[in-house]
């Protein structure tokens, strides 16, 4: 009997987290339409940014899904004309492994877009290696932060003109589990997969933070989600099998749906109550308090400077 207990108890206590996060799973209850609006959604092919995607051309936004796969892009927009109605969606090639890849998608917007009114950051993934990208950083922490913050930095221009307009970066708890080390930002010095999402996921928020900062007072706002815990695709790339199928499993167990997951992303990209905020971090449509470091000033300014040299591009002030 005894052998059995730490197994019932850890399923009983996956099922009480199951039952608490279906229970406290936040909806987005705006029917405000995005009609003439423009909408970019990086990784909007599957998973979420799919989600995201429907709903927003659903309102009658033109939704722009930015994602490297011209096959799985074509499937998507099938998808959500099908779903929706809605024919003003188009796909941009984007690969943010590629520095090269995100300035070209930013020069073929500014060539074919007047408007851009919501940015959202919602491509990710995990278990990328050690290896790096042709631009010399870390392959995991450039799609996950260094590419998304050079395409951020690239569209503020087209955001600004646009004004009023929303910036919407996809976080994770996982953030709380980050370390800031200046000297290992290209996780050079050390690394592992937890960490480099953990760390892409902190830098997000902390480009956020600094973000909103700077774009105070010209009505473009910028704040970060968690999604909650979802069946996702961030974990395709773990190469340990055994590992994968535990990971899986757990959070297709665990997991919100897929349509539950969007409905925070989607509040921040229409809800009027939420158009005069930024610089926070929100999970199941609510306000919530990020962790300490994710709340650091000097940290957000500093990692802003560090990342512009890494990108090697600078942000005008105006």
């Amino acid at each position: 009997m005894l052998f059995w207990l730490p197994l019932i108890s850890f399923v009983l206590i996956v099922i009480i987290v199951k039952v608490y996060l279906q229970l406290t799973s936040g909806i987005c209850r705006s029917n405000a339409h995005m009609v003439g609006k423009v909408v970019i959604i990086t990784g909007g092919s599957s998973g979420i940014g799919l989600e995201t995607a429907k709903n927003l051309a659903e309102r009658g936004a033109k939704v722009i899904i930015a994602c490297r796969s011209v096959r799985r892009a074509a499937k998507a927009i099938e998808e959500i004309i099908k779903q929706t109605g809605n024919t003003n969606v188009h796909h941009r090639q984007l690969d943010l492994a590629s520095l090269k890849s995100v300035r070209r998608f930013c020069s073929n917007i500014y060539n074919t877009e007047k408007r851009l009114d919501v940015l959202i950051n919602n491509a990710a993934a995990g278990g990328l290696g050690s290896g790096k990208t042709e631009d010399g950083l870390h392959k995991g922490m450039q799609v996950n932060y260094f590419g998304p913050f050079l395409l951020t930095c690239l569209l503020v221009p087209l955001l600004k003109s646009s004004a009023p307009s929303r910036i919407i970066n996809v976080s994770s708890s996982m953030h709380k589990y980050g370390e800031m080390d200046f000297e290992n930002l290209n996780m050079e010095r050390y690394w592992s997969d937890h960490l480099v999402y953990a760390n892409s996921k902190l830098f997000l928020n902390l480009m956020t933070l600094e973000l909103s900062r700077r774009l105070r007072g010209i009505n473009v706002t910028a704040n970060c989600l968690h999604p909650g815990v979802t069946a996702t695709t961030v974990y395709k790339n773990i190469k340990n099998s055994v590992i994968r199928e535990i990971v899986n499993t757990l959070v297709n167990f665990l997991n919100k749906d897929l349509w539950q997951a969007s409905q925070t992303c989607v509040y921040l990209a229409v809800s009027p109550e939420v158009a005069n905020i930024s610089g926070r971090y929100f999970s199941d449509c609510r306000e919530k308090k990020p962790s300490l470091l994710s709340q650091d000033l000097e940290l957000a300014k500093r990692l802003w400077i560090e990342s512009e040299n890494l990108v090697d591009y600078k942000l005008p002030i105006e």
